[in-house]
């Protein structure tokens, strides 16, 4: 099991869990940003501090946003597993699911 980012972080990209992830394991798309799911400890530290809810533990994702458990795992296919976000930087792509979305309003600007 692991957490998942769904659509609010879509456009947002707080970085506060990156922040508090204790094994670097979120990765930042050019959109979103990406829970690893084979680096990934299962804290949660980064479910209570995200200011927009996009974290969720994978039995909890919301129907309406379960496309985005694969997203999370997709992402890192060709990626594989670095071992670590901060050393790999932001990647310049997203997930095709995140790619198709228009853009989203931002709920913490302005």
């Amino acid at each position: 099991m692991t957490y998942v980012i769904a659509l609010p972080c879509v456009d947002v990209k707080d970085r506060a869990c990156v922040d508090e992830c204790p094994v670097d394991c979120i990765y930042e798309g050019e959109r979103s940003l990406y829970i690893h799911p084979d680096e990934c400890v299962d804290c949660g530290a980064c479910e209570p501090v995200c200011p927009v809810e996009a974290i969720y533990y994978e039995d909890d994702l919301p129907d309406q946003w379960s496309e985005y458990y694969r997203a999370n795992v997709e992402f890192f296919d060709e990626l594989g597993s670095p071992g670590g976000a901060a050393k790999l930087g932001p990647q310049p792509f997203d997930h095709e699911v995140i790619e198709k979305l228009p853009p989203q309003e931002n709920p913490l600007e302005g």
